[in-house]
C-alpha cells in the first residue's frame, strides 16, 4: 500500500483506467460474438451493421490504448474475413494525425 499522497492518487486513477480499458476490451469480445451469430444466421444486412459497429470500436480502443494497434487490425482483419467477399469495407475516417501516448 502506499504512503505518498500522490502514488495514493495514482493507484485510485489507474483503478478507473483500468476498468475502462476492460470495458472497450469486452465491447469488442461481445461484438465480435454477435457478428460470428449474424454470419451463422445468415443475414447480410445485419453482418453488415455488425460489422461496421464492431470496427467503430476497434478503432477506438485501439486509439485510447486499450488494444495494442497490431491486435487491433488483426481483430479488424478477423471481421473483414468473417464478414466475408461480398461484405463492404466500412469507410475509413479522414487520417487525422493522433499524437503518440507512449504506449505499445
Amino acid at each position: 500500500m502506499p504512503n505518498i499522497k500522490q502514488q495514493k492518487k495514482r493507484v485510485r486513477s489507474a483503478a478507473r483506467q483500468r476498468f475502462e480499458n476492460l470495458r472497450y476490451r469486452s465491447t469488442v469480445k461481445t461484438l465480435t460474438r454477435r457478428l460470428e451469430a449474424a454470419v451463422e444466421a445468415g443475414e447480410p444486412e445485419r453482418v453488415q451493421t455488425e460489422h461496421r459497429e464492431l470496427v467503430r470500436w476497434i478503432d477506438r480502443a485501439a486509439a485510447r490504448g486499450a488494444l495494442h494497434r497490431n491486435t487491433a487490425a488483426r481483430r479488424k482483419a478477423r471481421a473483414a474475413r468473417l464478414a466475408g467477399p461480398g461484405a463492404p469495407a466500412p469507410a475509413a475516417p479522414a487520417a487525422k494525425p493522433r499524437r503518440r501516448l507512449g504506449r505499445g
